[in-house]
């Protein structure tokens, strides 16, 4: 399936990534140890649209924005507390998180799809190996 996503939500999702690493590496918080092979993984494909082919990359690529999410909304709250809900730097601190809202909701909705055809098509719940043998294209 092809996660169709804008310009603002690439540069979004970039920038989230970036401040990440950025936090990381000045020994800020990071994200936790399971959580990095996900944004590695998801962080070369963030050029254009890119393909969710199975529910095991639905999963990483969800878990990974899940966390860009949380440091996103971190960052809106860093920025309207230090300076001032309509200062420059926290208006676009907010326009980012919610660019990157909208590509984890259509990412969690793709995950719903995946899981009831590979229900529909298995007879039963999606399990770790359907998760990751069952490939869908578009």
């Amino acid at each position: 399936m092809i996660v169709h996503c804008t310009f603002e939500e690439l540069n979004a999702l970039n920038a989230g990534i970036e401040r990440i690493r950025a936090d990381a590496d000045r020994g800020g918080v990071a994200a936790p140890p399971e959580v990095w092979p996900d944004i590695d993984a998801l962080a070369p494909r963030l050029t254009g649209d890119f393909d969710v082919d199975s529910l095991a990359d639905q999963q990483s690529v969800e878990r990974a924005l899940e966390f860009i999410l949380a440091a996103a909304r971190e960052y809106v709250d860093e920025m309207v507390l230090e300076q001032h809900p309509a200062a420059e730097t926290a208006v676009q601190a907010y326009f980012e998180f919610a660019n990157i809202l909208t590509v984890h909701d259509r990412i969690r909705l793709i995950g719903f799809e995946m899981r009831a055809l590979i229900e529909l098509m298995t007879g039963e719940p999606p399990s770790e190996t359907t998760a990751g043998s069952v490939h869908f294209e578009e």
